[in-house]
């Protein structure tokens, strides 16, 4: 059995995002999203999601480059002086490996973005996280927590191909090889919980588009199992790359999920485009 799960990430961040979210499951084969807590278009996004029965949400819980639920005065580790989070994975890292990260207060922010998401009438059908922050050492073991007591059945572990995409020199492949072994722990600690993980995990880590070529070799080669693939689509680069200060082709990746030629490729392969409800059962 081969079955595809296309997430498309960021959900709730943008109304642009959220119309390719849309576009992508009423014409392509997009069947999941996960929800930013902390998303400018939140409540656009939960509105959707309730109009929307095939597609599975999940919760994008965010700790980075984005803005919390809680008060800033109540997890001043993890936020700046403007009362934002901290601007990106290394900046969330380097903080984490000094002490400086309460994970208490980690606990309390994210507990209240799963409150938030709860609160909208979505009971997620799985877990993934902002710039893979859920891996962390200590994140993880506060993420399957909250899974386990929310009864999350699923989460991400992004065990992407360290050569995948454009080759960015050797300090984006350390970082690669480290996410891979993070991952790979993460999803042994969510297996031992009780938590479903894919068997297999696609998408360009650094932030290159998965377009329609790439997403067609993926559908042409999957294995075995469920494999999930990371996209962020969205319908209008210019304001996209303006409004979240992301470098990335958002319409790409939205053309990828309804092209014909994706299509044609999982049908020749026998898959089968799903959410991660069909993991939990």
């Amino acid at each position: 059995m081969k079955q595809i799960i296309v997430n498309a990430d960021d959900f709730g961040r943008h109304t642009l995002i959220n119309r390719a979210v849309e576009r992508g499951v009423c014409g392509g084969l997009l069947r999941s999203a996960t929800i930013m807590p902390g998303g400018a278009a939140f409540d656009d996004a939960a509105a959707l999601a309730a109009r929307t029965p095939a597609l599975g949400v999940g919760i994008h819980l965010t700790l980075v480059n984005g803005n919390p639920v809680l008060p800033p005065a109540e997890i001043p580790s993890l936020v700046t002086e403007a009362g934002v989070f901290v601007d990106d994975h290394t900046a969330l890292t380097v903080r984490l490996l000094r002490g400086r990260v309460s994970l208490d207060e980690v606990r309390a922010e994210l507990a209240a973005q799963l409150r938030r998401v709860e609160a909208a009438g979505i009971s997620p059908t799985h877990a993934d996280s902002h710039q893979h922050m859920h891996v962390l050492p200590g994140i993880i073991d506060v993420a399957l927590d909250l899974c386990a007591a929310a009864q999350i059945p699923a989460m991400r572990a992004p065990r992407a191909p360290i050569f995948a995409g454009s080759f960015g020199g050797v300090g984006q492949l350390v970082g690669r090889m480290g996410l891979a072994v993070l991952a790979r722990r993460a999803a042994a600690k969510a297996r031992r919980r009780g938590i479903c993980v894919p068997d297999h995990f696609a998408g360009i880590v650094a932030g290159e588009a998965v377009d329609t070529e790439a997403l067609t070799q993926v559908a042409a080669s999957l294995k075995s199992g469920t494999t999930e693939v990371m996209l962020h689509p969205g319908t209008d680069n210019a304001v996209l790359v303006r409004d979240c200060r992301w470098n990335h082709d958002f319409e790409a990746e939205l053309a990828a999920v309804s092209a014909p030629a994706v299509r044609e490729a999982l049908a020749a392969a026998g898959a089968e485009a799903v959410s991660f409800r069909a993991l939990s059962r």
